[in-house]
């Protein structure tokens, strides 16, 4: 990866156009023999934070470029440092180094423009969209489970040399997005504390019941949110959903780890497990049954394989002596499935009643299946957070959907 030094109208930082996008890439990617004459570039971008430009000519080449915005899309009031392209680009190559081929390759970053070169990968599809079109994906649970283990693991004290891995705690902190996390997931789905939530009108009073009135899961929450902000136990992707994974029948990528840093490794496990949830609401509520037992498939073997490949890697790299001590493997591995537990109730709310919803279940148009499923979401997500300890397996997550679908009902 190479970081270059920068010119003419990219001096100096800019929210760049399309137009702009085409110059600053013919300029920053100069060893690419581009056709000037058919070049073009399209805004692909779906998340709430970044503008993200494909680039490409007549002749093949093509390249994403990821740019960073001074607010988010979703709020012009919401200010966050442009810093997090360059966290995001040297987390992209850590995390292709613990996990090869599970991240698009980095080119360049640029600390100027708060923008980046990556690989193009058009020839993949964003898993969430993939699975609204009730796509199923045989290896998905292996490569995430790989991912996990390998980037997790081994960014933590078990693993890497405590001076090591205490430079990268201070490398990859972010405050503003911490705050985001902090505020929309781990506070406001249980307060509405800046009446900024979305919340679906026929599910009101059962929001109101159910997660606002509800002191027993405020405490648990809160515990949760102060977890989060206390325990830098690994580097964290931070927003592992499927709209930040990229899928082919054969492959996955991970992307988009603008919210990295370091916290619990539960909150990643968990976002998968929950968004997995929300394929499956899609599917229920379209009435598709095979994709429905594929989903809950998926997310039993993500669960049991995270698990076996976690003691596997842990056996096989420990290198803090403490960390060897007999029953120790046991107890950090049940402290990492409470987290994964509660933090995946948590993204089953936020998501659901935050101010940052998910098309699987905002794109169902039917209003009474939505709100089931939604119910479900809830329900579930309390179980999660409520009886943590009683999640163990994918099985017991599986058990629970189940749960939450009759009583949704």
């Amino acid at each position: 990866m190479k970081e270059v030094s920068y010119m003419s109208k990219f001096d100096h930082y800019f929210l760049m156009k399309a137009q702009d996008i085409i110059e600053y890439t013919l300029e920053k990617m100069p060893e690419i023999p581009w056709d000037q004459a058919s070049i073009q570039t399209k805004e692909i971008g779906d998340g709430n934070l970044n503008y993200v430009y494909r680039v490409w000519d007549g002749k093949g080449h093509s390249v994403i470029i990821k740019h960073a915005g001074e607010s988010l899309r979703i709020s012009d009031q919401m200010h966050v440092s442009v810093d997090r392209n360059r966290i995001e680009s040297e987390i992209l190559q850590l995390e292709d180094k613990y996990a090869p081929g599970m991240v698009p390759k980095i080119y360049f970053y640029d600390t100027v423009m708060s923008a980046c070169g990556m690989e193009d990968l058009s020839e993949y599809q964003l898993m969430r969209y993939a699975l609204m079109e009730h796509k199923t994906f045989p290896k998905f649970a292996d490569d995430i489970s790989t991912f996990m283990v390998n980037t997790l693991l081994m960014t933590s004290d078990v693993v890497m040399e405590h001076k090591a891995k205490k430079d990268l705690v201070k490398s990859f902190i972010s405050p503003e997005l911490c705050e985001i996390t902090e505020d929309l997931v781990l506070m406001e789905p249980y307060n509405d504390i800046k009446h900024e939530n979305n919340v679906f009108p026929p599910n009101a009073e059962f929001v109101k019941k159910e997660l606002y009135s509800d002191e027993v899961l405020h405490l648990a929450v809160s515990k949760l949110k102060f977890k989060f902000m206390t325990n830098a136990q690994a580097l964290m992707h931070g927003d592992l959903h499927t709209g930040s994974i990229f899928v082919k029948p054969d492959s996955t990528k991970v992307f988009d780890p603008e919210f990295a840093t370091y916290a619990p490794m539960g909150y990643d496990i968990g976002n998968v497990i929950a968004n997995l949830i929300f394929a499956y609401d899609n599917g229920l509520a379209h009435g598709k049954d095979e994709f429905c037992a594929w989903c809950l498939d998926a997310i039993e073997k993500t669960v049991d394989l995270f698990v076996e490949k976690f003691q596997k890697k842990f056996d096989q790299e420990a290198t803090e002596p403490m960390a060897k001590v007999k029953g120790f493997k046991e107890w950090y591995l049940n402290d990492i499935l409470d987290d994964t537990a509660g933090y995946c109730g948590t993204e089953l709310h936020r998501r659901t009643v935050g101010m940052a919803n998910v098309k699987d279940v905002t794109a169902i148009t039917d209003e009474g299946k939505r709100a089931w499923v939604e119910r479900l979401n809830i329900l579930c997500g309390k179980d999660c957070i409520l009886n943590a300890v009683k999640f163990r397996t994918g099985k017991d997550y599986v058990e629970a959907i189940r749960k939450a679908q009759e009583a949704a009902k």
